[in-house]
C-alpha cells in the first residue's frame, strides 16, 4: 500500500483511531492533513511535529464554509478519511431534540460536507473516501439504548453507498468501515469486565482502513466493511 508523495485529510486524526490510522499511513509515505478544532488541544498527539504531518485549526467540521475552505487550500489530494464522530447514550425517552441534532451533526453532518469537499478537490486521477460507521449503523436492534447514535450512522452507512455509486466514473471509490467496540483505554475502563480480546485493536480496524483508502483498492466501492474482530 504505497502512499508516497500522496496527500491524505484524516479528520479525527488526533483521537485513539485516527492516530492509528495517521501513524500507518506516515510508514506508508502519506502526508497527512489532520483538521483541529486548535493547535493548542493537540498537544498530546504522538505523531505532532512529524514532517509529513499538518495540523490546521477548523474549529467546526459542521461550519460548511471552513470546511470547504479547509479543503480548497490543501495540495492535490488522494483520500480523505473521516474518523471524526461522537457518541451519545440514552434510551429514546431520554434523548431529546437536541440530542439527536447532535449526533447527526457530529456523525453525519461533518462527514458529509466532507465528503462534499473531498469530490470537489481530489484530482482527475481519481482518489478515495472512507467514512467510519459502526456496528450498530448495520446492525440496528444492537442500537437499543442509543438510537440518536444509531440513527445517525445508519444515515453516515447509507451516504456511503449512495455517494460510491455517485462518484464511481469519477475514479473516486467510496467506502466505510463498521466497528464494534474497539480496544482503547477508555472503553477498558467504561467495561471492565467485558471480554477486551475480543475486541477489534486499533491497528487492525487502522489497517483495513489503509487498504480502502490505498491505491491497491483498485474495485472495492460501495462497502461498509465489519470490523468485529471476535466481538
Amino acid at each position: 500500500m504505497e502512499f508516497h508523495d500522496r496527500h491524505v485529510v484524516v479528520t479525527g486524526g488526533t483521537g485513539a483511531l485516527g492516530s492509528a490510522v495517521v501513524g500507518l499511513l506516515l510508514e506508508a509515505g502519506a502526508t497527512c492533513h489532520v483538521p483541529v478544532r486548535d493547535i493548542k488541544d493537540s498537544r498530546r498527539f504522538a505523531h505532532r511535529g512529524h514532517d509529513r504531518v499538518v495540523l490546521s485549526p477548523v474549529p467546526d467540521l459542521t461550519d460548511e464554509a471552513a470546511v470547504a475552505a479547509f479543503y480548497a487550500a490543501l495540495p492535490s489530494l488522494w483520500a480523505s478519511i473521516h474518523v471524526a464522530g461522537g457518541f451519545a447514550m440514552a434510551p429514546v425517552g431520554d434523548t431529546d431534540k437536541a440530542m439527536l441534532q447532535q449526533q447527526l451533526d457530529t456523525n453525519l453532518i461533518s462527514s458529509f460536507l466532507c465528503c462534499r469537499a473531498a469530490v470537489q478537490t481530489i484530482g482527475q486521477g481519481g482518489g478515495r473516501i472512507v467514512n467510519v460507521a459502526a456496528r450498530p449503523a448495520l446492525e440496528w436492534r444492537q442500537g437499543a439504548g442509543m438510537t440518536a447514535y444509531t440513527a445517525s450512522k445508519a444515515a453516515l452507512a447509507a451516504l456511503t453507498v449512495a455517494l460510491a455509486q455517485e462518484v464511481a466514473g469519477q475514479g473516486i471509490l467510496v467506502n466505510a468501515v463498521a466497528p464494534s467496540i474497539m480496544d482503547t483505554p477508555a472503553n477498558r475502563a467504561a467495561m471492565p469486565k467485558a471480554d477486551h480480546a475480543a475486541w477489534p485493536k486499533l491497528e487492525e480496524v487502522a489497517a483495513t482502513i489503509l487498504f480502502l483508502a490505498s491505491p491497491a483498492n483498485r474495485v472495492s466501492r460501495g462497502a461498509v466493511v465489519p470490523v468485529y474482530g471476535k466481538a
